[in-house]
């Protein structure tokens, strides 16, 4: 690097206190970015990556968060030490920054046109004619279709992949020299991922902007940044260049960030064994609702004539973009979705069956859902959570019972059971996605649904759950349907998979042959995609 350096952090320290306790988040991390450049922080959730980049633009909760040392400088100016005024003059014209989860970014009360132009307003005084000119022009920058049509929607109206372009197109609405994109692909599908990553590669060479690239995902690194900077207990252990860093890592810990991938083949299953779930011309059509009498004009098929069949110690993946219809599908073979066609769930049809019928099957089929962070009651402990289903499906256990039942599911899932009585905020991501599977799994059940499981984990805690998920299959003989568009987690846990898209499965077969001889141009894209970003064809998939 040669001459100043765009950013410059040295010796950042940063403190949280809450409660009289103090935890040192970031402990004197040192990096810098030169005019063009594109730096990455890598490591796991919890090591300081985040709170980092939020220190270059102050937007720490303050006071709780402090600064006991450490300097920041963007453009030779100190930031730390700047006031109010000074860092909102920065913060969207000189620095701007994207957030991993566009839905919770944006506001859900107002428009497309309205936040983007915002930007414009605040820091360039842009009238409302100028301004819709230039939101125009960014949201065709940045790949939105039919951007005039698209200024008066609401972020709810948007896929995934369009609401993070949005945020795109306010974080690059003044041109900033230097852009922040903190985790902005973990909520999204491969093809998606793939197109935004090619968007921000396009831009920054177009803008000649610096970029600090923030991301648990080596393979993104690899891909994107000139350096990179691994973190682990707020601390930078090893920095350089990328290919450097990737060919030759030095610390314990880039070696294991490295080796953290889903590994392995699934257990194989018995093509003889017995059927657990099976559906046949199943249907889940949404009606569309227009006019002042509501008549029904339409329907959304987001589950449109499909046939599958799971047996006992298989897994079924079902791989898709978003809006294909994965967890429509999987709702619906659990009944809590209402839908047409047939269902049979252990040699007996279940189409027909009541809510009060139904009570008594659930035992036998569960969920573990996508959000650990959610699908947890912050207001029970995690004793309480694992037996919950105890207490409905097995109410003639004494509480000792139902309490060594717990110990047990907490030890397969290879967690202390002295911790049950602790709560969900105590435990980390992957210690909390084991509650989960402990929570089904404390029913021993013949079927388990598994909706994204593992998207939002970090890679190296990704590959522990997939070790457990196998870990009970061959145990208990387990049947799975896993829906994910992870391909590189399914290839590790599933024998069969069906490709879906708009409601249809557009290929199926075993595991083998999908990854390896894929028939549609579609499964070709999403293959390309998810272990060659690079290379996702473009046009092949939608936006």
């Amino acid at each position: 690097m040669t001459g100043e350096p765009l950013l410059s952090v040295r010796d950042l320290r940063v403190d949280f206190r809450q409660a009289g306790n103090v935890t040192h988040a970031v402990r004197g991390v040192s990096f810098d970015i030169a005019k063009g450049e594109t730096v990455a922080l890598v490591g796991e959730s919890g090591s300081g990556k985040s709170v980092t980049a939020l220190s270059v633009m102050k937007l720490l909760p303050y006071p709780a968060a402090s600064h006991p040392a450490g300097e920041i400088r963007f453009k030779g100016t100190d930031l730390l030490g700047a006031p109010e005024a000074e860092l909102r003059k920065v913060r969207g014209a000189g620095i701007g920054i994207v957030f991993q989860e566009p839905m919770t970014s944006l506001n859900p009360l107002h428009t497309i046109e309205r936040q983007v132009g915002e930007v414009l307003k605040l820091h360039r005084g842009m009238g409302d004619a100028a301004a819709r000119k230039r939101v125009l022009e960014l949201l065709d920058q940045v790949g939105i279709p039919n951007a005039a049509e698209r200024l008066g929607a609401y972020p709810h109206q948007l896929s995934g992949g369009q609401r993070q372009r949005v945020m795109i197109a306010m974080a690059l609405a003044n041109q900033p020299d230097l852009f922040i994109a903190d985790e902005p692909t973990t909520a999204l599908d491969v093809t998606v991922q793939a197109q935004i990553l090619q968007l921000l590669r396009d831009l920054q060479k177009r803008n000649g902007m610096a970029m600090l690239f923030i991301t648990h995902d080596l393979g993104i690194v690899r891909r994107m940044a000139d350096r990179v900077c691994v973190m682990t207990n707020g601390e930078i252990v090893e920095a350089g260049p990328t290919e450097e860093v990737f060919t030759n890592p030095q610390h314990d810990y880039t070696r294991h960030l490295l080796a953290a991938e889903p590994k392995g083949d699934p257990p194989k299953s018995d093509p003889g064994a017995p059927v657990v779930m099976e559906a046949e011309d199943l249907k889940v059509w949404f009606p569309i609702k227009r006019g002042l009498l509501r008549k029904v004009v339409g329907h959304v098929k987001a589950v449109d004539g499909i046939d599958i069949a799971i047996r006992e110690g298989q897994t079924l993946g079902i791989v898709g973009e978003s809006g294909s219809g994965k967890t429509t599908l999987g709702l619906a073979l659990m009944r809590l979705i209402s839908s047409r066609g047939n269902i049979v769930f252990l040699g007996n049809s279940i189409q027909s069956t009541t809510f009060k019928q139904m009570r008594p099957i659930r035992r036998e089929m569960q969920i573990v859902f996508q959000d650990p962070y959610g699908s947890l009651s912050p207001r029970m402990s995690v004793a309480d959570i694992i037996e919950e289903g105890l207490k409905i499906h097995a109410s003639d256990l004494s509480r000792a019972e139902r309490d060594r039942k717990v110990i047990k599911a907490l030890e397969e899932v290879g967690l202390d059971p002295s911790t049950r009585h602790r709560y969900p905020h105590e435990f980390s991501g992957g210690q909390r996605q084991r509650i989960a599977v402990a929570r089904a799994m404390v029913l021993e059940p013949r079927f388990v649904m598994l909706d994204e499981p593992t998207s939002a984990l970090d890679m190296s805690v990704q590959a522990q759950v997939v070790d457990l998920l196998r870990d009970l299959q061959r145990r208990h003989n387990l049947a799975y349907l896993f829906i994910s568009h992870d391909l590189k987690v399914v290839k590790a846990l599933a024998n069969d998979i069906v490709v879906m898209r708009a409601g249809k499965v557009v290929e199926h077969g075993s595991s083998a042959k999908v990854f390896e001889h894929p028939e549609t141009d579609y499964t070709r894209a999403l293959m390309a995609a998810a272990f060659d970003i690079a290379a996702a064809p473009e046009g092949v998939v939608s936006q």
